[in-house]
C-alpha cells in the first residue's frame, strides 16, 4: 500500500511534535510516525529557556506548560559547602522576552500537551509505527514502516522531517556523517523528593555546583529534585551506581539521618556531534538527529524546538512556490548557531564544572560574580546563555 502526503515527520518528541503543530497551523498536510506505542516518561530534558517559551506561546502551549512546571527567575554557579555563588537574574532580559525566566518541567509533559492538541484537531499521528527504510529521489521520499501488527507498508511524501533523536534511523539510513566526540565521564541522574532548598541557603531552581574533587548539579522540578552526579576519582561507573555510592554522594550535598529516598537513577554518556548539512535532498534533520551537546546549560531540546520553527517556516516558503534551494537556508541559519552557540557554550559549561584545580575554580567563580554584578555584562551573558543571541544571529543570515 502506498500513501502520499506533502510532509512526513519521524519522531514524536518535542521537536517532531512542534513541527507537527506548526504544519497543522499552516494547513500543510502531514503524517507523523513514532516508533513507541506511548509517549515515554523517562528522565530527559527539563529546562525551557525564555525564547522557547515565547515560541511555544504562539502555539498556545506555553501557558499549560508553565502551569505544570516551576518558574526559575534565577540560576547559579556555586561552591559547596561554602555556598559562595554567582547568581544570574533573568529579569535583566525582560525587555527581550515575554518570559524572563526558565521553566523547569519534564519534556514529556510538553509532549503530552502537544499530542492532546493534535489529536483533538484530528492530526494524522501514528504511534507504534517504526521506520525500517528510507529512500528518496527528485520527486519525493519513500519510507517503509512496520506497525504494531508487524505489517510492512510504504508511504510517500514530498518531504521528510527527521526528528527521531540521537539514534536517528533516518540519519543512519541516508548516511549523514555525524562527527564529534564522546566525553569521558558518565553522568548519573538521580531523582529525590528531598527539599534541598530548605537546607542550602540561597539555592535557585537551577544550580551548577563544585564540590571538593568533583561536581554535581541540582535542578528543581515540581515535587522533586534532579541530581546530576559523577563517579568519584577512579571509581568505576558500576561502583558509582551502587546504592551505597549514590547515598554517599547525596549525603555530601546535605547530611541527613538515615538514607535518601531515591526514586529513579539513570546513567548516561554525553556526546558532542553535529551533521555537516541539515538537509539531504528532500530530507531535513532537526534536534538530536542533527546535533548533540552536553546538557550543561539546558540547550539541546530548546535548540531542537528552534530548529523546528526555522525548518517549517522555510518549508512553507518552498511549498508555496519557492525554489528547492531555499531549503539550504535552513542549514545556513541553524547549523552555525548550533555549532558556535549551542555546542560551544555547553562544551564550555561542562569544562568549567569539570575543572578540579581549586585556584582555577575560584578564579572562574569570581569572574562569574563580576559579570553577575554588572547589569550590562550580566544582560549580555543572559541573552547568550538563554539562546536569544543565537536566534538573533540566525535571523540575520540570508
Amino acid at each position: 500500500m502506498t500513501q502520499t502526503k506533502p510532509v512526513t515527520i519521524v519522531g514524536a518528541g518535542p521537536v517532531g511534535l512542534t513541527a507537527a503543530m506548526l504544519l497543522h497551523e499552516r494547513g500543510i498536510p502531514f503524517t507523523l510516525y513514532e516508533a513507541e506505542a506511548e509517549l515515554r516518561d523517562d528522565l530527559r530534558a527539563s529546562t525551557f529557556h525564555p525564547p522557547t517559551l515565547d515560541m511555544l506561546e504562539t502555539l498556545g502551549v506555553a501557558a499549560p506548560l508553565v502551569a505544570q512546571g516551576l518558574k526559575s527567575p534565577t540560576w547559579q554557579v556555586r561552591m559547596h559547602p561554602s555556598g559562595k555563588r554567582a547568581v544570574f537574574d533573568l529579569g535583566l532580559i525582560g525587555d527581550a522576552t515575554n518570559h524572563p525566566y526558565r521553566v523547569q518541567c519534564e519534556q514529556s509533559k510538553l509532549c503530552r500537551i502537544m499530542l492532546d492538541v493534535l489529536n483533538a484537531k484530528g492530526a494524522d499521528i501514528r504511534m507504534g509505527v517504526k521506520v525500517e527504510g528510507v529512500e528518496q529521489d527528485d520527486d519525493g521520499v519513500r519510507i517503509v514502516v512496520r506497525d504494531s501488527m508487524d505489517e510492512m507498508t510504504t508511504h510517500e511524501s514530498g518531504f521528510l522531517i527527521a526528528a527521531d533523536g540521537a539514534r536517528s534511523v533516518v540519519r543512519s539510513a541516508l548516511g549523514f556523517p555525524f562527527e564529534g566526540k564522546t566525553y569521558p565521564e558518565t553522568t548519573i541522574l538521580a531523582t529525590t523528593r528531598f527539599p534541598f532548598d530548605e537546607h542550602l541557603e540561597g539555592l535557585s531552581n537551577v544550580n551548577y555546583v563544585w564540590k571538593q574533587g568533583g561536581t554535581f548539579s541540582l535542578l528543581h522540578l515540581p515535587g522533586q529534585w534532579r541530581c546530576s552526579l559523577y563517579p568519584d576519582g577512579e571509581e568505576s561507573i558500576e561502583d558509582a551506581l551502587q546504592p551505597a555510592s549514590i547515598q554517599r554522594k547525596m549525603q555530601e550535598i546535605v547530611r541527613i539521618d538515615g538514607d535518601y529516598k531515591v526514586d529513579e537513577i539513570r546513567p548516561y554518556r554525553i556526546h558532542m556531534r553535529i551533521v555537516d548539512d541539515y538537509r539531504s535532498g528532500r530530507v531535513l534533520l532537526a534536534g538530536d538527529a542533527a546535533h548533540l551537546n552536553s546538557p550543561s546549560g539546558g540547550m539541546g531540546m530548546n535548540g531542537g524546538i528552534h530548529d523546528a520553527f526555522e525548518l517549517v517556516r522555510t518549508l512553507e516558503e518552498v511549498l508555496n512556490g519557492g525554489t528547492m534551494d531555499r531549503l539550504n537556508r535552513y542549514t545556513r541559519r541553524r547549523r552555525p548557531i548550533a555549532e558556535q552557540e549551542i555546542l560551544s557554550q555547553s562544551d564550555g559549561n561542562r569544562a568549567r564544572m569539570q575543572e578540579r584545580d581549586p585556584d582555577k575554580r575560584r578564579e572562574s567563580l569570581e569572574a562569574l560574580q563580576r559579570i553577575a554584578a554588572d547589569s550590562d555584562a550580566a544582560r549580555e551573558h543572559l541573552l547568550r546563555s538563554s539562546m536569544i543571541t543565537g536566534l538573533r544571529l540566525a535571523a540575520e543570515i540570508i
